[in-house]
């Protein structure tokens, strides 16, 4: 799969065998520049360009059959091996349902070839079915993390930072729920390649130079999609540079915006203040939070989200035995085991989805 930051396609090579599920091998693997270009101006909301959609459909189509071809030759896996290869897809509209908009998700990255290029069937359109159901089609990952991650007796929180961050509340007896709380790395990512030309700020170094502007930090949480309830999604269409840069000019207008540097301390502080107050207010208290996703390598945000967590002990997941950089791609792998098997793969207590579903349309080699 690859995510919002469009940092790279991530191909993780899973076996499901006697009720055991284990990562045995990965992949990422470069998005190059014009492509990803491609992508982002698809997720750009207004008028598009059908000829541009379709031709990007085609080449990640290609380039994840790539990805999966070139994750077999390093692991020595041939095709005949393989049940079948689950692919997200790249995101580029996610419009949850609405009283004001007709809900829908699209991914593209035709699975169609990804099929006849690697000879393997073929899982994806993991979202739509759960939006036919009235459900937001995302977050999808929390019914994976109840499965690996759950505990008979301990309040897991599982947070996933990826270019939106979401988390899942692991009860051990009650239901599990799961939500995005705004965004990750998506913002940070967006203002450190405008500033500073560099996809992401490295260890959350140039951030930590910055102070928090207090003044902006309050405008910002001042977004309407923190205060929705559950369940509830977001994505690129919600949080971009031009509402940022929308959000400079109400607070300081023409006296400009404050240093760079604290700008992006101050969307560090969105992201860990976003996903802290949701664990905080979740209706029972967490034992233990878990992080995955990029923003775990960002030294800034960790530390920021776990001071703001109270007392809530955070490590990563490779405390639980998954490195964080690939649980949402091994999810996917999961997702589409549990497609094969005719298992459901959301869960409505996250979504909102009417019932139950079987995830997913397979494209046969």
């Amino acid at each position: 799969m690859s995510g919002t930051s469009l940092d790279s396609v991530d191909a993780v090579l899973v076996e499901s065998q006697s009720g055991q599920f284990n990562m045995i091998g990965h992949h990422s693997h470069s998005i190059p520049a014009k492509l990803k270009d491609a992508i982002l101006k698809l997720c750009q909301p207004g008028d598009d360009t059908l000829q541009l959609y379709a031709e990007t459909d085609v080449q990640l189509g290609e380039l994840f059959a790539d990805a999966t071809l070139q994750l077999f030759a390093i692991h020595h896996i041939q095709p005949s091996a393989v049940t079948a290869i689950g692919s997200h897809g790249q995101t580029v509209r996610h419009l949850p349902p609405s009283d004001n908009w007709i809900g829908f998700s699209q991914q593209i990255g035709d699975p169609n070839i990804i099929a006849a290029l690697t000879r393997c069937a073929t899982v994806a359109d993991f979202r739509r079915a759960d939006i036919a159901l009235g459900g937001q089609g995302a977050p999808l990952v929390p019914a994976f993390h109840e499965d690996f991650f759950g505990h008979s007796e301990r309040h897991r929180v599982i947070i996933n930072i990826g270019g939106i961050a979401n988390i899942t509340s692991l009860p051990p007896s009650n239901l599990c729920i799961g939500f995005d709380t705004g965004p990750g790395n998506l913002l940070l990512d967006a203002w450190c390649w405008l500033n500073r030309h560099q996809p992401f700020d490295r260890n959350g170094e140039w951030g930590a130079s910055g102070a928090v502007n207090e003044q902006l930090l309050e405008r910002l949480k001042a977004h309407p999609f923190f205060s929705l309830p559950s369940p509830k999604s977001t994505g690129r269409e919600s949080f971009h540079l031009d509402w940022l840069n929308q959000q400079l000019w109400k607070q300081f207008g023409d006296d400009g915006p404050p240093a760079a540097q604290d700008v992006q301390a101050t969307l560090c502080a969105l992201t860990a203040d976003s996903i802290a107050e949701s664990v905080l207010t979740l209706d029972v208290s967490a034992d233990e939070a878990f992080v995955c996703g990029g923003g775990a390598h960002n030294s800034a945000l960790m530390s920021r989200l776990e001071k703001q967590l109270q007392g809530v002990p955070l490590l990563t997941t490779a405390a639980l035995g998954l490195d964080p950089d690939w649980v949402e791609a091994v999810a996917f792998a999961w997702l589409a085991m549990r497609r094969i098997h005719h298992l459901p793969g959301n869960m409505p207590s996250v979504t909102g989805a009417q019932r139950y579903a079987v995830l997913g349309g397979l494209y046969s080699a």
